[in-house]
């Protein structure tokens, strides 16, 4: 649950939006592009002034909270006031952060919107350290009298999951003075992501190479995700060398960006007497660290499977060693499937209709009310991301669309964020509307694997089946095991600092490719890594989100046994997902995907995923024996 002292904890999940790494096309300039696929942050506010005006209002509000200081403890009413002051501050400060934020994604360099964002983490700071007495004069207070203050005061039912988690993570809330320092040093936390955001999509000099057909492209990370797919081997190969030869380069300064970050969640877990960065980041949900190691221990124990994968790719691309530089490749000749944006739309209403007119209903609201961001153009951030954070309006996607069915996917993914955040917003007071990273990649998943489901359905040519399942294993490769991969070098890197240990930029491609080269059986012959691919961690965005990835891969597991649920048409599983995706954050995340009707402390929802898998693989092989491939 996001606290609400929580100006400063907000902005960090602001920040840590639900991104994708999704491929991008080539840019166009944004002035060319229509209206209707812009999003509209008029919504939000209607203009730059207007957002300056807003600020200072809230600016002006910051010495109120000082009132409450020292007498939370002496009254059920003072608590009541100081909680929703805190609150509704939190509400106007989460519009404010979006507003800009996303204005700055539109145009990376525009210097303008960046610093409206600092802007915005300097208040933050400056709240936090006024509001830093709030938790620690509650811990303070038994549980008895919290009860009573509770019965008493009804306002404050909206902020009892507040307060008893408060009461549970006690040992951990310090002294006000500590909490002031902890949020001072708000204002420096984010500096290693920013640098890297800043260094890795407007700075970075991306190399240019001339393609076998005579094209000159350019590799920046458009480039590199649109080109990296290109059906011949040469260029593929051409694309992987000069790109990451190129980053490379830099990786003694992403190397210091990274060991900064880790040494920051180090710094908090340490300040706060968690015996652990992981341990810190999982308590804020209350996800105990062991979900987060059996996810690591189940997929070593089924790289098998992944292999089984890989040689399966191989097959289809007919090549005598697959190689890392192959492993985006289409994999079946002669099909590629690709959809305007507007087809895109109406594939995906279609599949979205198992899960109710209403769903259907808000999803075209999202296409029809310019919510979305659709086209890459110049220096706009890449990849994708939905964000839900502007409580009285509505979420916004950033996409970056390229006409693949990957991209058609991928908005299908972005959607599922939406309605998460639409559902949580419309159901759930402020205090309890925002929902944990543990479950929010549930639903994007869940849409993605409707949308798989439809077109299955429909389609009968053998080429155009296997390349959609092609398609979902290539995806469950990507959110599974390749985020697992990620989880699992996190994990050992957090390790490395906790015990003493400097990271380089030398000792973090050392670290990865180990790991790389384990997951992909690189000595078992299964795909050969080759020395360039293996400095990746550097231009990886998740490394700065504190034990963020893992969250993809158990969500996708989670996803699997739900859509299982609704696509069998089981009694009563859609109206558990959708009173899931109604809930937000009023109940610890394990908590409520078991409403949804999956436990994620047993190993069955990875169990389940493996077994779709092994199923997916099997009907490919069968049509290529068919074929006689």
């Amino acid at each position: 649950m996001k606290k609400l002292t929580g100006i400063i904890m907000a902005l960090s999940l602001l920040i840590n939006l639900n991104h994708t790494n999704q491929a991008s096309a080539q840019s166009r300039d944004r002035a060319s592009v229509a209206d209707e696929y812009k999003w509209n942050l008029t919504d939000i506010y209607p203009t730059d002034e207007a957002w300056r005006q807003a600020k200072t209002e809230v600016a002006a509000q910051f010495d109120d909270v000082l009132k409450y200081r020292g007498k939370l403890s002496s009254s059920a009413k003072n608590l009541f006031e100081c909680l929703d002051f805190n609150s509704n501050l939190g509400r106007e400060f989460n519009r404010l952060y979006s507003y800009a934020s996303m204005k700055s994604d539109e145009d990376t360099r525009n210097s303008t919107y960046t610093a409206m964002k600092s802007e915005m983490m300097q208040l933050a700071t400056e709240f936090g350290s006024k509001a830093a007495f709030i938790e620690p004069e509650i811990v303070a207070m038994d549980k008895a009298t919290i009860d009573k203050f509770i019965e008493t005061e009804p306002g404050l039912k909206d902020y009892k999951f507040y307060l008893y988690d408060l009461l549970r993570t006690k040992a951990h809330t310090l002294s006000e003075p500590e909490e002031r320092i902890l949020a001072e040093a708000g204002m420096m936390a984010t500096t290693p992501q920013a640098i890297f955001g800043k260094f890795l999509n407007a700075e970075l000099p991306y190399p240019e190479v001339v393609l076998s057909t005579g094209e000159t492209v350019k590799l920046d990370l458009a480039g590199y995700s649109r080109y990296r797919t290109l059906p011949n081997r040469a260029d593929r190969e051409l694309v992987f060398a000069e790109f990451w030869n190129t980053v490379n380069q830099f990786q003694g300064t992403i190397g210091e960006q990274l060991y900064g970050e880790v040494k920051k969640d180090v710094f908090y877990a340490r300040s706060r007497k968690y015996e652990n960065s992981l341990e810190s980041a999982l308590d804020q949900n209350n996800i105990p660290v062991s979900v987060y190691h059996a996810l690591i221990d189940n997929v070593n124990q089924n790289l098998a499977t992944f292999h089984r994968y890989l040689a399966l790719k191989k097959r289809m691309l007919g090549v005598d060693t697959l190689k890392y530089s192959d492993l985006y490749a289409p994999t079946v000749k002669g099909v590629e499937l690709k959809y305007t944006y507007d087809e895109a739309k109406k594939l995906i209403l279609d599949a979205l209709k198992p899960l109710g007119k209403d769903y259907v209903s808000v999803v075209s609201n999202a296409f029809d009310k310019r919510w979305i961001d659709v086209y890459p153009t110049t220096a706009k951030r890449s990849g994708a991301y939905s964000n839900g954070s502007v409580y009285d309006v509505h979420p916004y996607i950033l996409l970056n669309y390229n006409d693949l069915y990957n991209d058609v996917s991928t908005l299908a993914h972005e959607l599922g964020h939406t309605m998460h955040s639409y559902y949580s917003n419309k159901n759930q007071p402020f205090p309890l509307a925002d929902y944990s990273i543990f479950v929010a990649e549930v639903a994007s998943t869940l849409n993605e694997a409707l949308l798989n489901q439809k077109m299955l359905n429909e389609i009968k040519d053998d080429d155009v089946r296997m390349s959609l399942l092609m398609s979902y294993l290539d995806n469950l490769k990507g959110t599974v095991f390749r985020q697992t991969q990620f989880a699992e070098f996190e994990l050992l890197i957090h390790d490395k600092v906790e015990e003493g240990e400097p990271l380089t930029g030398d000792n973090l491609t050392e670290t990865y490719g180990d790991i790389l080269k384990k997951y992909y059986g690189h000595d078992k012959g299964v795909v050969l890594i080759e020395d360039h691919v293996t400095g990746e961690w550097a231009y990886i965005p998740h490394f700065y989100y504190n034990f963020y990835v893992y969250q993809y891969a158990t969500s996708f597991t989670a996803s699997t046994a739900l859509a299982e649920k609704i696509i069998n048409k089981e009694k009563g599983a859609i109206d558990k997902y959708m009173a899931f995706i109604s809930a937000g954050g009023s109940a610890y995340p394990i908590d409520l995907l078991k409403i949804a009707g999956v436990d994620m402390t047993t190993s069955e929802p990875f169990e389940k995923t493996m077994q779709a898998m092994n199923r997916t693989i099997d009907e490919i092989e069968k049509i290529l024996d068919k074929k006689k491939m």
